[in-house]
Parts: C-alpha cells; sequence; structure tokens
C-alpha cells in the first residue's frame, strides 16, 4: 500500500508581523490602501457606516460621562451644603493652578517621543492612502453625532 505524504507550510506569526505596519496587522495583510480593493462608492459606505456608528456610540457615552461628572459634582455640593463633607477649596485651587501650570510647561516643550511620532507618522500615510474611506468616515461620524 503506498503511503500518502501530507506537506504543510508552516508560518510563524511573530516573524510574520514583526516588521508590519499596524494597520496591515488589523485590516488584511494586504491592504495598504483600499483604493486598491474597493470602488469609490463602496468605501464611501464603509466609511460612512462605520463613521455613522462611532459618532452615535460617542455621542451616546459623552452625554452619559457629562451626566455622570455632573452628577457627582451635583452630589457633592449638597453633601458639602449639609455638612457631610467640607471640602477645602483653597487647596482645590492649588492643586487646579499647579495642574494648569504642568499643562503649560507639557505644551510649551511641543515635543513628542519617537514611539509616538512613528505612530501619528503610520496613521497619517493610512488615511492619505484612504482618503475616499476616510471621508466617508468623517462624515459618517459627524451624521452620528447629530442623530
Amino acid at each position: 500500500a503506498g503511503v500518502k505524504e501530507d506537506s504543510f507550510n508552516v508560518l510563524d506569526l511573530a516573524e510574520y508581523t514583526k516588521n508590519r505596519p499596524w494597520w496591515r496587522k488589523v485590516f488584511a495583510p494586504s491592504s495598504g490602501s483600499s483604493a486598491e480593493k474597493y470602488n469609490v462608492a463602496t468605501q464611501l459606505v464603509i466609511g460612512g457606516v462605520t463613521g455613522w456608528c462611532t459618532g452615535f456610540i460617542f455621542q451616546k457615552v459623552g452625554k452619559l460621562a457629562a451626566t455622570a461628572v455632573g452628577g457627582g459634582f451635583f452630589l457633592l455640593q449638597i453633601a458639602n451644603h449639609t455638612g457631610y463633607i467640607k471640602v477645602d477649596w483653597k487647596l482645590v485651587e492649588r492643586d487646579v493652578n499647579k495642574a494648569k501650570q504642568q499643562l503649560k510647561f507639557h505644551s510649551s516643550g511641543n515635543k513628542m517621543s519617537p514611539e509616538v511620532k512613528s505612530r501619528v507618522d503610520e496613521v497619517i500615510i493610512f488615511l492619505k492612502k484612504n482618503v475616499i474611506l476616510t471621508g466617508g468616515f468623517v462624515g459618517g461620524f459627524l451624521l452620528g453625532m447629530a442623530s
């Protein structure tokens, strides 16, 4: 009887993904640009739908966060007024001023770490290669925020 010999190709994923840009790891190995794979209408639809979903979720989460912060501040004021807690407002003001000074100090330097700069450069390249998809996403995002 003949022995059937199966041959398997082994793919080392660690080596494969080591030098790949992050968007190719997320979307697909051949997705340098969506313009290469999809026509203009498809890109606009994909960008618009994902943008609308993102904007809608962002709006709902933003309202929830604003309600939580506002409600927490309101409860803090009631607790302070009724005497349950005492807030040292001078200390709060001093800490806020210290935080403002640190923000001014860090923003005046305007220096990004090399890791952040390389990620920003990757995002900019991705956005330039996928202008139509990005435009659809921005439009959908704005519609999602408005709805």
